[in-house]
């Protein structure tokens, strides 16, 4: 059942992405409110965000009711919708990401078209950010810069001082999550919304961060949603085989000095699709859901046959790991309605160590540096 729940949801996902690509520029509608959404966070209480790990909750499409929690390591306290306590508004539709840089938090918000800038000391905005078009993913580049990709045909340049969009790359499609490498950008590109399967253009892009132009692009597996770069500086590439399941996922491996792929790693396609790519702080073992948690050695010749993490019915949705302890923080969605719960389990044994509330549909996680 819980598959079953699972593709459905990215099904519809992939419907909701289709039908803002073909109406981009078109007026937005008011947010449906036929459920009520979660009573707001009354906390009073002042709190520093320090020693702890930030939840970015996705809320549900169209609803208004992203938030952003926080646990608390040394305590074990979770504060609810910190956002929404700080600034005394709601942080917008679809909270996709966040990212750290220097004292700030930055919070792509992808159906509100914007990307919020916090304080992380309180979470208090410091500016607001327009002039996206449902943005995806962001990287930093350097000290004065960072790309954002987004479902339009285009990556933004956000200046880090001013905080303002500087100039747009062109790109053929959606572009979906970056990797640094040396002074390049390696971005995955999904393809055109207006084609099939058969012909969409999965490819890897490859930016010169000093000039902000494509430069390369190197064919991955259909659907590239995961990206990531291991201690040997290789470049992994996660895809999903498209929506439709027109081909089998894959794991890719590029060599980025060649630009060129140099080993691929085969699912079975049997419509688990992996998703949620990730390295831990040493970049030898990377981490993937296909139903449960995968960890897999850099140095591995085959895809792991058993899951270090069974799901065991949850929906597994989200997953990071702590560059602190190397200890896996993996979310449940449960039914995309509720709120979902997080989960910490040690990479050792893959035994749980702690479970915590989090917000609807918690996506994503920020680590504290």
């Amino acid at each position: 059942m819980k598959d079953k729940i699972e593709i459905v949801h990215t099904r519809l996902l992939y419907c909701t992405f289709f039908i803002l690509a073909v109406m981009l520029g078109a007026c937005s509608k008011e947010p449906i409110r036929e459920t009520p959404v979660d009573p707001p966070d009354t906390t009073t209480q002042t709190v520093t965000y320090k020693n702890g790990i930030f939840i970015i909750n996705e809320g549900n499409f169209n609803w208004g009711n992203a938030s952003v929690s926080f646990i608390d390591l040394t305590t074990g306290t979770v504060y609810s919708d910190i956002f929404k306590t700080a600034n005394q508004r709601s942080l917008g539709d679809v909270a996709q990401a966040m990212t750290q840089f220097r004292d700030y938090g930055l919070i792509v918000v992808n159906n509100s078209s914007r990307i919020e800038i916090v304080r992380i000391q309180d979470f208090k905005t410091v500016a607001s950010v327009s002039g996206f078009t449902f943005p995806r993913y962001m990287e930093i580049v350097d000290s004065a810069k960072a790309y954002v990709t987004s479902l339009k045909k285009n990556i933004a340049v956000l200046d880090l001082n001013t905080f303002t969009i500087t100039k747009e790359i062109p790109v053929p499609a959606w572009t979906e999550v970056l990797a640094r490498y040396d002074h390049y950008m390696y971005v995955t590109c999904v393809g055109t919304f207006n084609e099939s399967n058969a012909k969409r253009k999965s490819k890897v892009y490859i930016i010169d961060t000093q000039s902000d132009i494509i430069i390369d692009s190197i064919t991955t597996g259909k659907e590239p949603l995961g990206i990531a770069i291991d201690k040997k500086e290789k470049i992994w590439v996660l895809c999903t085989g498209g929506y439709d399941f027109y081909e089998s996922p894959s794991l890719v491996r590029i060599d980025p000095t060649l630009r060129i792929v140099e080993k691929v790693f085969t699912f079975p396609n049997d419509g688990n699709l992996p998703k949620k790519l990730c390295f831990n702080a040493t970049r030898d073992t990377l981490y993937f859901i296909r139903d449960g948690v995968y960890q897999m050695p850099v140095s591995s010749l085959s895809l792991p046959e058993q899951p270090l993490i069974p799901a065991n019915g949850r929906v597994f949705y989200g997953l990071s790991i702590n560059p602190a302890d190397g200890s896996v923080f993996v979310s449940d969605a449960i039914d995309y309605v509720q709120n979902g719960t997080v989960y910490q389990y040690s990479p050792s044994n893959g035994k749980q160590i702690h479970s915590y509330k989090a917000g609807r549909i918690p996506a994503s996680f920020c680590f504290i540096k």
